[in-house]
């Protein structure tokens, strides 16, 4: 029986051909305006309102191949997209938040709003999904998923981000039942399944984190700071948190039987999940975790490995240790570099945050920090959030602005940071967002201006200059002929050796795809068995809208052999370097990509020898 929600196309049939047709006719994607010509153009049959761009992926989806609609093109679909940009750097990235958790950090900058993991805010976006689904796994990555299908995007290439205070401090079984029902989620979505409705209930019945049961209204105000963050958490949570300890100690010792939200899995129901992955139909290509520098050790850093982890987003906040420190950050900067160090031996991509404006700092000495992270090889992270600080009414920091110890920066004192930060970033690293995008109602004073990248690079423009970080070089939507590419070799010292970053570039530079190649000193002791004596690849990545498992388009990057090209070229120095085998920090979902290109199974890397090429 049809539900009322659900939309006929056969009873829409003749509209939403018509409208398809003109689209696919046109030489490129619509803009708003000439969209809604033609939507107006043939209104809907039964209440005369415009089609949706949903609606419009759905029937190009259903009548593809029929009515004189050419057969499925994903260059069609791409006219057809919500939003396009989400997947134009060739994955499609999926959020999802843990759940609000005491914090080993005391840092007078940082947001306490107790209805979220630390630092973030109940009305940012990604923080609003997580809240709505009980900051479930399983629920957010689902619906992720199924919001980005119904936007017309692929969904078969995965890059998972979790966010949310810091992973490090998470109990363990916590960590592995939740990247395990974020695998879950993906592998149902892949084959048709929904058991959204049976997590759902179980929530309803049995977590405090269910929105109907978690109305907290407690607020902490950094104006009048009374109780910590961790205190009133720990408070306000210590009947969800009794319960998943009393959960799994009666999970392990069998006298209680599992439920879809037990926070509880056995690393190898993980691995189990891992091996299914590897040829699924929704694939992890990239698993992301963020944490703090003093919260890395070996264990951890092979923890994490094993979990399946590829990219570890670390605040670094600042290199100045007075800076820290006048900030309680609770590290210093020698355990920054310890971390590096040790995410750079496992080969792991690094993924910085810095703060400008930190209180103690200044706009001379915010450049030079940033200068001197780019300088130092004990820093060079391969990817960076810049997040010029805010005054957010929660954070103690409003003590300190009421005090007038602290002031934001004025606007031409962040364009000014902001300018340097794009002159002096490198083409190997990637600046992957600059201001965080808080919403204005949550700052109390200074910058609200979250297009402030676009205004810097605005004024760099006017220069003469441009940045040349990754993102800024990205090929996007462009076309690219593969012989009028040049393979560009960038070296550059780290803490534990060298890094080759090889870029297929255009002429005009724009970067088409990339491998990381770490080649640690041959004194350098291996984090792992699977690392002896091996050169690492960190990263393989090639640029251009995000196609399908196979897929492939003319003039478009993805799946046109330059990937093969980048790895054949890591093989040639290696061995040239003497290394006697080349490991690569696979995704789980890339595992038979590089098994075709000579890469064996090993605990927790894939390897290839090298002897055979050994001259």
């Amino acid at each position: 029986m049809q539900s009322k929600f659900d939309f006929d196309y056969d009873y829409h049939q003749e509209t939403l051909v018509a409208i398809l047709k003109e689209i696919i006719a046109m030489p490129q994607r619509p803009n708003g305006d000439v969209l809604s010509r033609v939507l107006r153009k043939y209104p809907r049959q039964d209440d005369k309102s415009m089609h949706s761009r949903t609606q419009l992926v759905q029937a190009y989806r259903k009548f593809a191949g029929q009515y004189d609609i050419p057969p499925y093109d994903e260059e069609q679909m791409v006219k057809l997209r919500r939003k396009p940009m989400r997947t134009i750097s060739g994955v499609t990235p999926v959020t999802v938040l843990t759940k609000p958790f005491p914090c080993p950090g005391e840092c007078i900058f940082c947001p306490n709003d107790v209805r979220m993991p630390k630092s973030y805010l109940s009305d940012e976006p990604g923080a609003q999904r997580a809240e709505q689904n009980s900051f479930d796994p399983y629920l957010q990555t689902y619906v992720r998923l199924l919001t980005y299908y119904n936007m017309g995007h692929p969904t078969d290439k995965i890059e998972v981000i979790v966010l949310g205070g810091t992973w490090s401090f998470y109990p363990e079984t916590f960590q592995i039942w939740f990247v395990k029902r974020i695998f879950d989620a993906l592998h149902d979505f892949g084959n048709g399944i929904d058991r959204r409705q049976d997590v759902w209930d179980a929530l309803e019945q049995g977590s405090q984190l269910h929105p109907t049961h978690n109305t907290n209204s407690v607020q902490i105000m950094g104006a009048d700071f009374n109780k910590t963050y961790n205190q009133v958490v720990q408070d306000i949570y210590k009947a969800e948190i009794n319960r998943s300890r009393e959960l799994a100690q009666g999970i392990v010792s069998g006298t209680v039987e599992r439920s879809p939200i037990d926070e509880y899995a056995t690393w190898e129901e993980l691995e189990a999940a891992h091996r299914y992955n590897e040829t699924a139909p929704c694939r992890v290509v990239g698993l992301v975790v963020e944490t703090r520098p003093d919260h890395i050790s070996e264990e951890e850093v092979l923890r994490m490995r094993r979990l399946g982890c590829t990219k570890v987003q670390i605040g670094f906040q600042s290199l100045n240790d007075d800076v820290l420190r006048a900030n309680r950050r609770g590290h210093n900067v020698a355990a920054t570099r310890r971390a590096v160090q040790l995410l750079r031996k496992a080969g792991f991509k690094i993924h910085a945050h810095w703060m400008p404006n930190l209180y103690g700092s200044n706009p001379v000495l915010d450049v030079e920090d940033y200068r001197k992270m780019f300088a130092d090889p004990d820093f060079r992270p391969d990817e960076l959030k810049v997040y010029p600080c805010s005054l957010i009414e929660s954070a103690e920091l409003m003590q300190y602005f009421q005090r007038g110890d602290w002031q934001p920066y004025t606007y031409d004192e962040l364009l000014s940071v902001l300018i340097d930060v794009f002159k002096e970033t490198p083409e190997y690293c990637r600046l992957t967002r600059v201001i965080r995008d808080i919403p204005s109602t949550d700052i109390v004073d200074g910058n609200q201006l979250t297009n402030f990248r676009q205004i810097a690079s605005k004024e760099l423009e006017k220069r003469g200059e441009r940045s040349m970080d990754i993102r800024a070089r990205e090929i996007r939507h462009q076309k690219v002929e593969t012989g009028t590419l040049d393979l560009d070799e960038l070296y550059y010292d780290s803490s534990i050796g060298e890094e080759v970053f090889l870029q297929f570039i255009t002429p005009e530079r724009y970067i088409v795809g990339f491998l990381r190649l770490c080649l640690p000193a041959k004194d350098t002791s291996a984090l792992h068995p699977d690392l002896d004596d091996a050169a690492i690849i960190r990263e393989v990545h090639v640029y251009g809208q995000s196609l399908g498992l196979g897929e492939n388009e003319s003039g478009i990057a993805q799946h046109s052999g330059l990937g093969k090209t980048l790895i054949e070229r890591a093989v040639q120095i290696a061995t040239e370097r003497g290394y006697a085998h080349l490991a690569v920090i696979s995704a789980i979902g890339t595992r038979e990509y590089y098994r075709k290109r000579g890469f064996s199974d090993k605990a927790l890397y894939q390897v290839q020898n090298l002897g055979e090429y050994q001259t």
